[in-house]
């Protein structure tokens, strides 16, 4: 199979910036495939002859910029202005950090034993529960913060600070709220 980088097309965008339809399209595809089971293998046996993960998921890129009719050096540039151009657009800067954080897994799939996989999968998952329960825990007055905080602290101390303990549940955070109010608050 030819090197996507050394195909030229008579027509292929090659200056410019990626717009955010076409930059949408990249990251949807991109997760497509690689949740595909033929292309997990294919990075998996590139990792197995000793190659780079990251060498075929970019591969991957530049058979998609290739199909969009974009050059596909041109395109892998613009990945990397991606949040110079577009940082004020939030939603594409979440998507384009979602598309990052789908490589990184891709790469690790292929890289990591089974175990390592799984561990690292379960620490990212508790890492987006913490960061769920910090966003929730926003709408709250500082004293019902601190409380959280506080039922948290006590949580992990009776857990001799295992990482597991290191999220409450919404319905253990609106139980703290619920029932402790700041001493500032309450009526004397």
């Amino acid at each position: 199979m030819p090197n996507p980088t050394s195909l030229t097309r008579p027509h292929t965008q090659s200056s410019g910036m990626l717009s955010r339809e076409q930059l949408l399209y990249l990251f949807d595809r991109f997760a497509y495939l690689t949740s595909q089971s033929d292309v997990r293998k294919r990075i998996a046996d590139a990792v197995n002859d000793k190659q780079e993960a990251v060498a075929v998921t970019t591969a991957i890129q530049e058979e998609i910029f290739l199909e969009m009719g974009i050059d596909p050096g041109f395109g892998i540039g613009c990945l990397g202005k991606v949040n110079m151009v577009h940082d004020n657009d939030r939603d594409l800067m979440i998507r384009f950090y979602a598309f990052v954080a789908k490589e990184e897994i891709a790469c690790d799939e292929a890289e990591l034993r089974p175990d390592e996989f799984a561990e690292k999968m379960g620490n990212q998952e508790k890492s987006q529960q913490q960061l769920e329960m910090l966003k929730h825990m926003r709408g709250f007055h500082l004293d019902k913060q601190s409380a959280i905080l506080e039922k948290l602290h006590e949580q992990m101390q009776n857990a001799n600070f295992d990482s597991r303990a290191s999220v409450l549940s919404l319905e253990q955070i609106h139980e703290v709220v619920g029932s402790k109010t700041s001493p500032y608050l309450r009526p004397t």
